[in-house]
């Protein structure tokens, strides 16, 4: 995932920032508008770190976010394996609110 894409879900990815750096505000995140070379800046002033260190806790970060995504995906898939399983048994479905997409 590039950084384009990751700033243009920005929004989505806000919770998950504040989570992983527990210094960082959702202020913080808010202001920085997923703008790269401003989250490198506010990770180096809050946690007192050189710019190699923050650029490779972005990377994690991001490396974490696609990994999420693709179990979330997969969650999904096999949800409606299921589902489908169960109905094509003619069991009745017993359904609880359904997975988000929250990535």
């Amino acid at each position: 995932m590039n950084w384009d894409r990751m700033e243009g879900q920005w929004k989505q990815h806000r919770g998950k920032a504040v989570h992983h750096w527990g210094k960082l505000m959702s202020d913080d995140l808010a202001a920085i508008a997923g703008k790269y070379e401003q989250f490198v800046g506010r990770l180096q002033e809050r946690y007192g770190i050189a710019k190699e260190e923050a650029d490779q806790q972005i990377n994690d970060f991001k490396k974490t976010i696609v990994q999420l995504k693709k179990s979330n995906r997969q969650l999904i898939q096999l949800q409606k394996s299921l589902h489908s399983k169960h109905r094509a048994n003619g069991k009745p479905v017993r359904t609880r609110s359904p997975l988000r997409k929250t990535l």
